[in-house]
């Protein structure tokens, strides 16, 4: 019987206006499915007009402009039940979701379906939430001690993945999906007898560490940047009375 690594996964990462998760929006998404590790992925993208201005220096990034989002983009509110929607067919389906940096884009996610459909991810997920699979906290963990920045692009250099055309929703979705099976590969003696739901769970109390580790360094450095424990979905900040 193939290990979980080498069976159906699912990747879905995006592409914003900025970096914060409360505020920021959402301009392209992507789910690439692929059914067993070598078959040929399946792949959903959306385009969103965001209805906010992209940042230059964001644009410079992953290369959306206004002009070319509010040609070809749609309004958001669709779009957000959309992808809610196909994340929650694979989460019942019991497929895993690769997601790099989970917090940031299931958060973002989050506070869109918020925004534009008065409704959390949480319930569009009902009783079968999302098992993710997080190749920034895996790597992190089982190669804790390997010097260097753990960027998508860093982790397929380590990993001998292809990432073709960087801060593309689907080339990212696809690269991470391919980096988490290489991740399951080089430490299969580790993680062959896990299952995804046992690794999920695991995966929230590493990063709870990792982000207490990273507190620690930046308060020896005297810097005042917060890193929140919560994986793989921040909770929601109450609204100011």
């Amino acid at each position: 019987m193939s290990c979980w690594f080498e069976g159906p996964l699912a990747a879905f990462d995006t592409e914003t206006t900025g970096v914060d998760v409360e505020n920021d929006r959402i301009v392209s998404a992507a789910l690439v499915l692929q059914s067993q590790s070598g078959s040929a992925p399946v792949v959903t993208s959306w385009l969103v007009d965001p209805g906010v201005p992209v940042p230059e220096g964001v644009t410079a990034i992953h290369g959306l402009t206004d002009e070319y989002l509010q040609r070809n983009g749609r309004w958001p509110a669709p779009v957000m039940e959309e992808v809610a929607r196909a994340l929650a067919r694979q989460s019942a389906r019991g497929v895993p979701l690769v997601v790099m940096n989970a917090p940031f884009d299931l958060t973002l996610l989050d506070r869109e379906l918020r925004r534009h459909r008065a409704t959390p991810l949480s319930e569009y997920l009902g009783v079968t939430p999302l098992c993710v699979l997080d190749p920034w906290v895996l790597d992190k963990h089982l190669d804790r001690y390997r010097k260097g920045r753990r960027t998508l692009t860093d982790l397929c250099a380590q990993y001998g993945v292809e990432l073709a055309g960087a801060h593309d929703a689907v080339a990212d979705a696809t690269a991470a999906l391919e980096v988490v099976r290489a991740v399951g590969r080089r430490f299969a003696a580790r993680l062959e007898r896990l299952s995804p739901a046992e690794l999920h769970t695991r995966q929230a109390v590493w990063h709870s560490a990792q982000a207490r580790g990273l507190q620690a360094w930046f308060a020896r450095n005297g810097s005042e940047e917060v890193c929140d424990p919560a994986w793989p979905l921040r909770p929601d900040v109450p609204a100011a009375a």
